[in-house]
């Protein structure tokens, strides 16, 4: 796919159906994606609700969705700390429940043992009754939304969308990275995500719309520079920054650690300056969108241009 094939194909981001599959996930009918927390009369918790929608709409694209089991306790709450951080560690003696990385996987042509992952944080806060809209609900559909576009795309190289598990313990996508190196994946490259359009209030009222990309290595920041690059070159309107992580972090940290250094994570502001960020007013009304929409077309441009020049 050529230049102009990318700047068509990624036109093609459809926003309404990213913010009614938003709805879905983080208000109606499920109130927040949750594996302690089963809504009245119904047979499974939020989180495997969740799971279920996603599937079938992945399925209704064509692809077989592998579902792989990860042991999990939800996290506790600690109201001494501040809100975005009340988090705490389970106890010894908290339930343990069986929640699941979702991968929805395409075969590259001409490279198909060079995989490009998409990886995106499913649940919301297991210690709050949050609908996680922006953290990561958003997030979550983008993901959807570039699998949906790439069904039917021939690429060179193979792509898995992974849907993890990041607000209990232990993060599903650590499962995910230590089996890819168990079995001698060659992942050239993994894009994390998260909270994509999550900004200040000040940044919304002013109609800023961004995006940061986040990286750890030194093949993390050529993938990142090239995140930026691409922003530019299909003048996708974001203001767009780098920044390096101190060490790897969230769930492209997990693969990072596992050995694969070619990881960036996208979200919306750094520091993060999402104000409903843990919140229990992290709803859906509150997510930007068009903001999010951009970020996922930046994304998929990157993902685009990955499989076809390597990294």
């Amino acid at each position: 796919m050529d230049n102009d094939g990318i700047t068509a194909f990624i036109a093609r981001i459809d926003r309404q159906r990213m913010s009614d599959n938003l709805f879905y996930l983080a208000k109606d009918p499920l109130p927040f994606r949750k594996v302690n927390y089963t809504v009245p009369g119904h047979e499974k918790s939020t989180l495997h609700e969740a799971d279920d929608f996603i599937t079938a709409q992945l399925e209704s694209c064509g692809y077989e969705v592998e579902a792989e089991p990860v042991e999990v306790q939800a996290l506790g709450r600690d109201i001494s700390k501040p809100l975005s951080s009340q988090y705490s560690s389970p106890e010894a003696e908290d339930p343990w429940y069986t929640a699941y990385n979702l991968y929805a996987k395409k075969t590259g042509t001409t490279h198909p043992d060079e995989i490009i992952v998409v990886v995106s944080h499913k649940d919301s806060q297991s210690w709050v009754d949050s609908p996680g809209a922006c953290d990561n609900a958003v997030g979550t559909v983008g993901n959807m939304e570039m699998a949906r576009l790439l069904a039917d795309c021939e690429t060179n190289r193979s792509i898995w969308f992974l849907y993890c598990n990041e607000e209990h313990g232990p993060w599903t996508s650590v499962t995910a990275a230590e089996g890819a190196k168990e079995r001698g994946d060659n992942i050239i490259a993994v894009l994390n995500i998260d909270s994509v359009g999550g900004k200040s209030d000040e940044m919304v009222a002013a109609g800023r719309l961004t995006n940061v990309t986040l990286y750890t290595t030194p093949e993390g920041k050529a993938l990142a520079e090239l995140q930026s690059e691409i922003i530019e070159s299909y003048d996708i309107p974001l203001e767009q920054k780098i920044v390096e992580r101190p060490g790897p972090g969230d769930d492209d940290g997990s693969f990072v650690k596992a050995g694969f250094p070619a990881a960036i994570m996208n979200l919306g502001s750094h520091p993060y300056a999402h104000r409903h960020y843990h919140a229990e007013t992290d709803v859906p009304e509150g997510v930007d969108i068009e903001n999010a929409a951009l970020a996922i077309q930046a994304s998929l441009a990157a993902i685009l241009t990955v499989d076809r020049e390597g990294l």
